[in-house]
């Protein structure tokens, strides 16, 4: 079995986008029948999840603060049809939570199902 390991494309783009002028464009990379989880930790134990499809993804976009967090891909790697980030998102420059990101894409490179959770209570730097 090949695990050869490149730089992730497709998340590491979903990430700019996020973090640009219009965070919605992240649609364009999700196949029709795309599914996602983003656990999404606020500490003490207490975590949110968002899930579903498309409209879920639309629903998180907009309740989601646009423009305050930008997100730092600190590695990626690809395998097969897999990507994979690790990552933080930073307020101000300072650290606000380290995230991972795994995405399965589709035969035509895009996102079909995604998983991230984010905590932050590890500074994955420190």
């Amino acid at each position: 079995m090949s695990t050869a390991l490149s730089g992730s494309d497709v998340l590491t783009r979903w990430f700019a986008i996020i973090d640009s002028d219009r965070p919605e464009g992240i649609l364009d990379l999700i196949a029709p029948d795309f599914r996602f989880s983003i656990v999404f930790g606020t500490g003490g134990g207490e975590a949110r999840d968002f899930a579903g499809g498309r409209e879920a993804m639309e629903g998180y976009l907009a309740q989601r603060e646009k423009g305050v967090l930008t997100h730092h891909v600190l590695s990626s790697a690809t395998v097969g049809a897999d990507e994979l980030v690790l990552g933080q998102a930073r307020r101000a420059g300072a650290l606000e939570s380290t995230f991972v990101a795994a995405a399965r894409l589709d035969a035509d490179g895009r996102v079909a199902s995604l998983m991230i959770g984010r905590s932050p209570l590890l500074d994955i730097e420190a």
